[in-house]
């Protein structure tokens, strides 16, 4: 079980540890409802220094990046992030991802933890270009600091003036007394805030800096528990539940990161899913009553028959009440149909939402 550079911070604080992605990982603190809430009202830090960092260099790094994401990252300028995903041979997905520009001909690639050596060995199958590769994901850490009041409560350790920074843009700058941090706009909670790169050797003095500069926000550390409560209110796919080798970006919903003005892996068959329809999508859904959908929990139609299986589901800390997601036939999958969860014996009514599940 690896470990990230600040598990003993975490265990000190009374982290719950859970073994995550090949990590020892703190999967709650306080409890999910608090810690949600706090991300949602206030300012939190996760540490998700398990994520990968892969960094695509050279005359042909655009070209290779082109080839194996959905997305079109012409459209990147130097200081802007992208969110892609890397579609497989068969029209499903090896991994999403979130692509950096760092300046001309150099890119940061941010993939799941889960699949590091997977998407590291993918994309050096389809790099017959040249471009450079460099796997820096045992070197870097990573803290999302989110909540509405991140800006705020981080303005003293950067003379850079956060507010400026847009919805996925980033700087690499000064930040609490460490040179050449990475601030990324980006998040998985749908509250604002900042992502953090920087080395492990960095990554204490940044974490002790963030937590004195929030105390007067309310700020705390947030566990994984509460960052899957936070990302399914939005809406957010999680790689491995919603979105796999076997979903297609079309059926995910993700069409809009699918751009068919280029030639990528798969790219004629996903287009003829996008022009013809396809049979199955993801759709979001509410528990109309009580109950709490879970993950591989079956969904069915009004005389009891399978049409599904629910991808992620929880209670909402934010709403009060059960959602989730998962894939149906297309027919079912109009906002407003009706649809039933089989939790245990019980068939529990539940409606079709758009999404997302919190609106602020």
């Amino acid at each position: 079980m690896k470990n990230t550079a600040l598990t003993k911070t975490h265990q000190a604080l009374g982290a719950k540890m859970v073994p995550f992605a090949g990590y020892n990982m703190p999967v709650q603190y306080e409890g999910v409802n608090i810690e949600h809430e706090t991300v949602r009202k206030a300012v939190g830090v996760f540490d998700v220094s398990h994520m990968g960092e892969f960094l695509i260099e050279g005359e042909h790094a655009l070209d290779l990046i082109q080839k194996v994401s959905s997305n079109d990252a012409t459209k990147l300028t130097i200081g802007k992030a992208q969110y892609s995903c890397m579609p497989n041979n068969n029209g499903g997905i090896v991994d999403d991802l979130i692509i950096y520009k760092i300046k001309e001909n150099t890119y940061l690639l941010v993939v799941n933890a889960s699949n590091i050596e997977k998407d590291w060995n993918w994309i050096q199958s389809k790099n017959d270009v040249g471009a450079t590769m460099r796997d820096l994901s045992e070197d870097y850490s990573l803290l999302a600091i989110q909540g509405p009041k991140a800006i705020e409560a981080m303005q003293s350790l950067t003379s850079h003036d956060l507010a400026a920074i847009k919805f996925y843009n980033f700087i690499i700058g000064e930040f609490a007394g460490i040179e050449n941090v990475i601030i990324s706009a980006t998040g998985y909670t749908g509250s604002g805030g900042f992502e953090i790169y920087c080395k492990n050797s960095e990554v204490k003095q940044i974490w002790d800096k963030v937590f004195k500069a929030g105390a007067d926000f309310g700020i705390k550390p947030i566990g994984l528990a509460a960052r899957d409560t936070l990302r399914l209110e939005m809406g957010y796919c999680l790689y491995g539940n919603d979105i796999d080798d076997t979903t297609s970006p079309i059926e995910a919903g993700l069409g809009w990161i699918t751009k068919f003005t280029k030639d990528f892996t798969n790219s004629e068959a996903l287009k003829n899913q996008k022009d013809h329809g396809v049979e199955r999508k993801l759709i979001a859904f509410e528990i109309d009553g009580r109950g709490i959908p879970r993950h591989g929990y079956d969904i069915v139609d009004g005389n009891g028959n399978k049409i599904g299986e629910v991808t992620s589901g929880t209670m909402s800390p934010s709403l009060g009440k059960g959602i989730g997601l998962g894939y149906v036939p297309t027919i079912f999958a109009d906002v407003n149909t009706k649809i039933n969860i089989q939790i245990r014996k019980n068939a529990i009514p539940a409606t079709v939402i758009k999404l997302p599940f919190y609106k602020e």
